[in-house]
C-alpha cells in the first residue's frame, strides 16, 4: 500500500512515469527527463529519487531506466498507459490557435493502435508550424512518448485524397477518431473519394 500511495500524487510524477513506461528500454539523464516531461529540474530530481525508492526506476551510470522487475508494473501500466491517453478536448484546445483547422484526426497512441503511421493529422489553412510544433511538444510531455504527426494545407490534402495518397489513405482507412471536422472535409465524404 505504501508504494501505491507514493505513486499517485502529482501530475509531474504521472508524466515522468509515463515517459519510462512508454520507453522501457531507453535510458534518460535527469536533463532529458526534464526536457521530455516539461517538469522543472528540482521536481524531476525529487520524483526520480522517489520512484527509485520504490524500485520503479533504476540508475545506471548517469541514465535512469524503468525497472522492468517493478512489482506493480502491469497495474501501473494499465492505469497510466492503457486508460485514455489524453482527453480529446485537451488536444483540441492545444491546437485551436494554430490556424484555421478544418480536420483534426487522432490515431496511433491516442486510440491504442500501435501500427498506425501517425498519431495526429492536422488539416487547415494559414497553419503556423511553430505553434503546431509547440503543441506537439506539450502533448508529448503529457503522454510520455514521441508523437508522429502530419500537417497539410487544405488544398494539398484534397489533392492527396484525389490522388489516393498512401499516407492519407492509411490514416483514413484504418482506425482513427475525428476530433474536429468541417463540412468541407467530412471524413465520411473523404472516404468515398
Amino acid at each position: 500500500m505504501e508504494i501505491l500511495g507514493k505513486i499517485l500524487g502529482s501530475q509531474a510524477r504521472v508524466k515522468i512515469m509515463r515517459l519510462f513506461l512508454l520507453n522501457p528500454t531507453i535510458g534518460f539523464t535527469s536533463q532529458e527527463v526534464e526536457k521530455r516531461s516539461r517538469v522543472n529540474k528540482a521536481l524531476v530530481n525529487k520524483e526520480l529519487k522517489l520512484l527509485s525508492s520504490i524500485n520503479f526506476t533504476k540508475k545506471r551510470n548517469q541514465d535512469w531506466y524503468f525497472n522492468t522487475a517493478f512489482k506493480y508494473a502491469t497495474e501501473v501500466e494499465d492505469l497510466l498507459i492503457n486508460s485514455d491517453s489524453l482527453d480529446k478536448n485537451i488536444i483540441l484546445e492545444t491546437f485551436k490557435k494554430v490556424g484555421k483547422i478544418k480536420l483534426l484526426v487522432v490515431s496511433g497512441i491516442f486510440i491504442k493502435e500501435k501500427d498506425s503511421r501517425v498519431d495526429l493529422l492536422i488539416v487547415g489553412d494559414k497553419l503556423r508550424k511553430s505553434k503546431i510544433e509547440d503543441g506537439m511538444r506539450k502533448l508529448e510531455a503529457e503522454i510520455g512518448a514521441e508523437l508522429t504527426y502530419s500537417v497539410f494545407e487544405t488544398k494539398e490534402f484534397i489533392y492527396r485524397i484525389n490522388m489516393y495518397d498512401k499516407l492519407v489513405r492509411d490514416i483514413l482507412d484504418f482506425p482513427h477518431d475525428v476530433i474536429l471536422e468541417t463540412k468541407e472535409l467530412s471524413t465520411q465524404t473523404l472516404k468515398k473519394a
